[in-house]
Order: structure tokens, then C-alpha cells, then sequence
């Protein structure tokens, strides 16, 4: 089966029918406000929208923002929550000619101030509780994000490879870069989002629980919901709407493995009755899902499905619909694409790949070969089936004293495996003056309930002997650290590497 036919015979043939690629975010917002006109789009449980009335709303706050006197084509940023006011105008920034950078709510305001420098920022609509971390700002028009004009104003006519947005990446140290993602990458990467086993239109209900400043959240998320016609309902605070559940009733939720984590840990408080009801499929992606949380969720009738991408693909690479069967994959590639792997590491063509870094010609230059392929930085294998799975990462490759390579992810997969340990991370550490590896283990505490904590370590420490045992002599751990507290987490809850 090639990738195409995977991809194309997962979706309902009903539904695959009305389905086609759309190259610009302006013929999107048509599309979709004729396509699903009186269908459920955007509540906030107060109200709810039809495609209709969300895209009339859209329309008049493109007015707004062309009244703000902008050059089309300038950078207009989102200072927000994951509210009905942040989702519109980014349909209407990008619908209406202009760049869209979502901003992270939790930016503190020197790097608000930076933020704008740094991406030649023109405009920012804030959210009221943040204008005070807007005060300082100079050369930017800083409006409310409720603004709206009382007229509409028509899409804007868009070259499909000019730039339709900007989003931060650069992983979990250093400064952030952004990525420029063109209407044409920006919704292949959307489309790429509508594959999903079974029905998809007008039938599920989602939560935009991620942010919506990462594109995980956005692209597969917010964006998905959209194209497939269904009802999004936002989020401002999130464990305020986690507490919702049980009102919301969801049917599929897009997240990330550490939120899936939180809600195992409220079934097994609550009940499964906490998720809904109604909870029909669990999309996963940003890091490895531990097989203990395909499990558990399986067990309550919930289907996984994993995702693999990057800020710089527009988010969507791979899926696997067939966790059941391939736990580790994260996949196949989507039609349109190209991929190889050359020297162990990932490298993909195709129109949903990014333009650049903004202002960064060296790092974009090195994200590139020669040819043209995108170098996306992960060491991966491919079954005989077509399925990728993830080694490593080529800048967390430990060096050792023989000079062969080992991949801390490697080392971590088996512990992950255990449904006694949540997360764990691999380092190379130094211990008695020489150069080991070494390895911190959060345990999954639950799992050892009305036991001492010298338990829980002596469980640890024997669980790194038996892999040990396995592992050839260079590649064993010589230093065990067992946490009581969390790691460091990025946005996307993701282990922070430091």
C-alpha cells in the first residue's frame, strides 16, 4: 500500500469527496463559510457560532485591521488566550493579506518588547489582562483583540507563496527562531490534518486545549476542526475547561502525551465517565506516547493515533492510525511529500515545508542541503512497510570515549515501556571525574501507592540493571538519579533537555 492509498482510504469515500487541498488561508475562509454554513464551528459555552456567523465575524475584523492604515504584508501579532477572539483574527490577519504571529499568553514583557523588535512586529491586538505588558512598546499599534469593525471587508487576492505566518521554534534552549510558513505550506499542512480513521465531517467535537501559538495546536487542532467542519470549543483556561469535560461531552482531542498523562490520572480519580462519555479518539503528538497510555485509554474504548512533525513542515509529517499494531511508529508520510534518510537522519521535501527563518539566512542556509531537502535533525529507521520510527536526535547524540554515538532516546524508550515510570531522561554526566551516562527516572507514583519512598528508588535502580543487562558495556548507565519533583517541561509539556 503506498502512502497515498493509506492516507486517502482512512477517511470515509462520503467525506473524502467534499475534500481538496486549498492553497491559500483567503480561499479557505470562503470555502468554508459556503461548505459548512450552517454548521456548529466555534463555542465558548456561552455561545456558540455557525461557520456562517464565524466567518461574517472574520470578515469584520479584516475591516478593522485594514483600517489600521497597515502595508499588506506587514506583521500583525496575537497577544491572547486560546479565545474566540484569538482564533478569528488569525483567520482574518492571514485572510486579509497580512503575516500572523501568535504570541505565547505566558510572555513576560521584556520578551513581549523583543518579540516585536525582532519580528518587525506592526500591529498587536492584546488581550486586556496583558495590555499592561504592552505599555512599553514603541513603533507598534497595540489594539484591543475584541476589536471589530461594524462592515466586513472581502478576502484578500494572496500569492500562495507569500508568507502567511510566523512561528516561534528552536526547541528547548538558545533563543527562539521563526519560522516563516507560506499560505501553500500553511494549509498543506491543515489538509494534511482532515486524515483521521472513519467519518470526519460535521461529527466530532474538539477542545483547543494546545496553544495556539504552537503549531501542533493550531494547524492540527484549530485548523483541523475546521477544514473536517466540526465544532471547536476554545479555551482560556485549561484546567478550567479539563473540569468541563464531562459538559463538553469531546469526541476527539488533540494533545500532547503529558496531557494525556493528567487526564489518566483523573479517570482513575473520577472514573471514565470524567472524559464525557463520549470520547472517541485520542491524537498524540510532540513526543513518544508510553505504551501504559495507549493502554489505558484502549481499554475505555478510545483509539490512539500518533503524529510526528516539526514548526518547519507545518507541523504535520507522518501519522500512524495503527498504534494497536506499531506502538513506536510514528508513521507514514503524507501524500505530497517526499522523504530519505540519509545517514540516519529524516530529510522531506514538499509544498508544506517552510520558507526560512525570519531574518536568519545562516541557520536557514544549514536547515537546507544543497538540493533542497529539509533537514529536520531526527535519526529515524523505516520499516518494510513504510512506517518511520524516531532514534534520536542528532544534536542530543552522546559522544562516547571510543567515539561511537549513542541516542539518549534510544536508551529511554525501554524505560517508557514500564508503567511504573512517567518520564525519564538520559544525559551524559560526569561522576568520579569521568565522562558516564546517566539517567533521571520520574516515577509514575500512583503505581506505588502506600509505599516508602526507599521502595520506589530500590524499584528504579533494578529496573536500570535488568536494561542494562541487555545493553552492550559502552552504552549502560552508571548513574541513576530517581525524581521526586517534575522536569522542566517546555510548551509543549515536553521534557526540557538543558
Amino acid at each position: 500500500m503506498t502512502n497515498h492509498d493509506y492516507f486517502y482510504t482512512m477517511v470515509a469515500a462520503e467525506d473524502m469527496q467534499r475534500l481538496h487541498y486549498i492553497p491559500t488561508v483567503s480561499e479557505f475562509v470562503d470555502w468554508m463559510a459556503a461548505e459548512y454554513a450552517d454548521l456548529p464551528a466555534l463555542s465558548d459555552l456561552t455561545q456558540t457560532l455557525t461557520y456562517k456567523e464565524m466567518c461574517g465575524r472574520i470578515a469584520r475584523r479584516r475591516a478593522f485591521i485594514d483600517g489600521l492604515g497597515l502595508p499588506k504584508g506587514a506583521h500583525i501579532a496575537v497577544f491572547d488566550r486560546n479565545s474566540q477572539d484569538a482564533i478569528e483574527l488569525f483567520l482574518a490577519i492571514t485572510s486579509a493579506g497580512y503575516v500572523a504571529m501568535m504570541f505565547p499568553s505566558a510572555l513576560p514583557e521584556q520578551a513581549v518588547i523583543g518579540c516585536c523588535m525582532k519580528f518587525d512586529i506592526a500591529a498587536l491586538f492584546v488581550r486586556d489582562e496583558f495590555a499592561p505588558l504592552c505599555t512599553k512598546l514603541q513603533g507598534v499599534k497595540v489594539v484591543p483583540a475584541s476589536s471589530i469593525a461594524e462592515t466586513p471587508a472581502p478576502v484578500a487576492k494572496v500569492d500562495p507563496d507569500s508568507p502567511a505566518a510566523i512561528f516561534f521554534t528552536g526547541g528547548t534552549t538558545g533563543a527562539p527562531k521563526g519560522a516563516v510558513l507560506s499560505h501553500r505550506a500553511l494549509m498543506r499542512g491543515c489538509f494534511n490534518a482532515i486524515f483521521k480513521p472513519g467519518r470526519v465531517i460535521g461529527v466530532h467535537r474538539y477542545i483547543a486545549l494546545l496553544p495556539l501559538s504552537h503549531v501542533f495546536g493550531l494547524i492540527a487542532g484549530t485548523m483541523g476542526c475546521f477544514y473536517t467542519g466540526n465544532l471547536m470549543h476554545t479555551c482560556e483556561d485549561m484546567k478550567a475547561t479539563i473540569g468541563k469535560l464531562p459538559v463538553i461531552k469531546p469526541t476527539i482531542l488533540i494533545i500532547v502525551p503529558g496531557i494525556c498523562d493528567i487526564l489518566a490520572g483523573l479517570c482513575k480519580m473520577y472514573g471514565p465517565q470524567f472524559l464525557g462519555g463520549q470520547l472517541r479518539m485520542i491524537i498524540s503528538g510532540a513526543a513518544n506516547v508510553p505504551p501504559r497510555l495507549v493502554d489505558i485509554f484502549t481499554k475505555l474504548g478510545v483509539e490512539f493515533c500518533f503524529g510526528y512533525g516539526l514548526t518547519e513542515s507545518a507541523n504535520l509529517t507522518s501519522a500512524n492510525a495503527d498504534a494497536l499494531t506499531k506502538p513506536t511508529s510514528i508513521g507514514r508520510v503524507y501524500p505530497e511529500q517526499e522523504a530519505k534518510i540519509v545517514d540516519g537522519e529524516l530529510w522531506i521535501k514538499g509544498d508544506n515545508i517552510f520558507s526560512g527563518y525570519y531574518k536568519d539566512p545562516e541557520n536557514t542556509k544549514a536547515a537546507f542541503s544543497e538540493d533542497g531537502w529539509f533537514r529536520t535533525g531526527d535519526l529515524v529507521r523505516m520499516d518494510e512497510e513504510g512506517f518511520l520510527y524516531i532514534v534520536g536526535r542528532i544534536k542530543n547524540l552522546i559522544i562516547l570515549a571510543n567515539g561511537e554515538n549513542v541516542s539518549p532516546e534510544s536508551l529511554e524508550e525501554p524505560f517508557y515501556a514500564d508503567a511504573c515510570v512517567r518520564d525519564a531522561m538520559v544525559t551524559e554526566v560526569e561522576m568520579n571525574g569521568e565522562k558516564v551516562i546517566g539517567i533521571e527516572i520520574l516515577p509514575q507514583m500512583p503505581a506505588f501507592e502506600g509505599k516508602p519512598w526507599e521502595e520506589v528508588e530500590q524499584y528504579m535502580n533494578a529496573l536500570v540493571e535488568k536494561i542494562n543487562a541487555k545493553l552492550p558495556t559502552t552504552h549502560r548507565i552508571m548513574k541513576v538519579t530517581v525524581r521526586k519533583e517534575d522536569f522542566k517541561r517546555t510548551g509543549s509539556m515536553k521534557v526540557a533537555r538543558v
